[in-house]
């Protein structure tokens, strides 16, 4: 991953911890009306992605322990993974495109509803994703995957296609980089990827046609698996978060201003919104800045969150960066991983990091997004998320007005039932994220997500263990 030039090590400070009393008194665990659903408290576990379906995207036992543990803590809202919308492979990641996910979710439902006492409101995140191919080798690419050109021919001043081949075969990559388009140059570099842009490629172009009638489906099967509500991922490197790029430049109505750059957004929405009713919540999470050249920065993301709350969304979730764009070149075999660049960073920043450090670092840009919101006239609820891990850090930004609800990935995984244990006092017994990315590096390597501070503890407990049996899959379990 990039890391800030400065590499300040900054050590996680959760500050004091409530009493039962005053965690009882605060903002953090005071109820909050989520559209037609009613928050217990204003914590919040954003979508985490742990490599525990199937290969074909369905729930497994890892999965139900996954969040179930999370469920113990009883926070507020609880996020599902992004959730693929199209039946089609993806690896282990969970996948709602089809009728025969339903069962599965529905278990999953039932599951933290038992764990959480059915105080936690469980929200499933609704991902579509455009094709990335593994970075080829020099071989591969020049024999297989690239199509020769006129371009190339003229420029080489070859007519055979068997000899431009060889040619960059044997040309050194400096040669090679003068001949090629960019886009050509970038395949073989990183491996190809697929952008909302391309209008030459069909499925592309009916992207506005098909995704709107996607995105409800899955919502539909969400609300039947007895799911609280959905959350539209609107934000990293996928499909939609793309539309709303200002590098989004489609000529069809669907990009270049902002209001074009919205509408696709607020079409999957509307249909996501006539498939489940208005007493079912639905929201989106978005990126409060893009973070790389050319992409889109705060006064965008006020924009849209305008926008959406206009719209009647029922919650606004903020992140940060993690886009493609800017990613590091992958090894070849392995695809690129949009949070290995700046932006990668903005969106997980680790202890290592320059003087603002890697906690709260979205927390103002969430707050001005929450003041375009309240501007326009809506009381739409804001979860912000990033770096937050102690009491106080959460309790003065809600407190400030700068969001309604508090998220905390990392720090969750660290300990999946911390809220719990604060709410009851006992804060003294969190176990506190050092934010090293210990997690992210597995998530990378696409391996089961775990945390370094306890995925060794106790093996021999009988809790179940990653496939190399050297790593546990949850945390120990907490006594009350």
């Amino acid at each position: 991953m990039w890391k800030p030039a400065a590499k300040i090590k900054h050590t996680a400070d959760p500050g004091p911890w409530p009493s039962r009393e005053q965690a009882a008194a605060s903002r953090l665990f005071s109820p909050i009306e989520l559209g037609p659903i009613h928050l217990a408290q204003r914590t919040w576990v954003p979508a985490m992605v742990p490599w525990r379906a199937t290969e074909e995207g369905a729930v497994t036992q890892d999965v139900l322990d996954w969040y179930g543990a999370m469920a113990r803590g009883r926070p507020g809202g609880l996020v599902i993974e992004a959730t693929g919308v199209r039946d089609v492979p993806s690896g282990p990641l969970l996948r709602i495109g089809h009728d025969r996910f339903i069962p599965g979710l529905r278990e999953l439902a039932s599951v933290v509803r038992r764990e959480s006492a059915g105080e936690t409101k469980l929200f499933i995140q609704l991902i579509d994703f455009l094709a990335i191919k593994r970075r080829p080798s020099k071989e591969n690419y020049f024999n297989r995957f690239l199509e020769i050109t006129e371009a190339h021919r003229s420029h080489l001043g070859l007519s055979d296609d068997r000899a431009v081949r060889d040619w960059f075969l044997d040309a050194e990559d400096a040669a090679i980089a003068e001949v090629l388009s960019e886009r050509e140059l970038e395949a073989y570099r990183m491996g190809y990827r697929e952008r909302v842009t391309d209008m030459h490629l069909s499925h592309i172009a009916e992207l506005p046609r098909i995704l709107p009638g996607l995105f409800a489906d899955a919502a539909r099967r969400a609300k039947q698996a007895g799911i609280d509500g959905v959350e539209l991922h609107y934000a990293h490197a996928y499909t939609m978060a793309s539309f709303l790029s200002p590098k989004n430049t489609r000529p069809d109505g669907y990009g270049g201003a902002r209001e074009k750059r919205a509408r696709l957004p607020l079409e999957v929405f509307a249909a996501v919104r006539d498939a489940v009713g208005s007493d079912y919540p639905v929201g989106c999470r978005f990126l409060a800045e893009e973070c790389i050249a050319g992409g889109g920065e705060l006064d965008d993301a006020c924009y849209f969150g305008a926008a959406f709350a206009r719209a009647g969304m029922d919650f606004l979730s903020t992140s940060r960066g993690g886009k493609f764009d800017d990613a590091k070149q992958p090894p070849v075999g392995a695809a690129a991983y949009p949070y290995t660049g700046r932006s990668g960073y903005e969106c997980m920043p680790a202890y290592l990091s320059d003087e603002q450090g890697p906690f709260g670092r979205n927390v103002e840009p969430t707050a001005a997004i929450r003041r375009a919101v309240r501007a326009a006239g809506f009381t739409t609820p804001v979860v912000v998320t990033g770096g937050i891990h102690g009491f106080e850090a959460a309790e003065a930004l809600l407190r400030d007005e700068k969001a309604d609800i508090v998220g905390a990935a990392r720090q969750t995984l660290a300990d999946p039932v911390w809220f719990r244990k604060v709410r009851l006092g006992r804060g003294a017994e969190v176990r506190v994220c050092e934010y090293t990315n210990y997690c992210e590096g597995l998530d990378q390597k696409h391996k089961m997500v775990t945390c370094k501070l306890w995925d060794r503890v106790d093996l021999e407990d009988g809790s179940r263990r990653t496939p190399d049996g050297k790593r546990r899959t949850t945390a120990p379990r907490w006594t009350e």
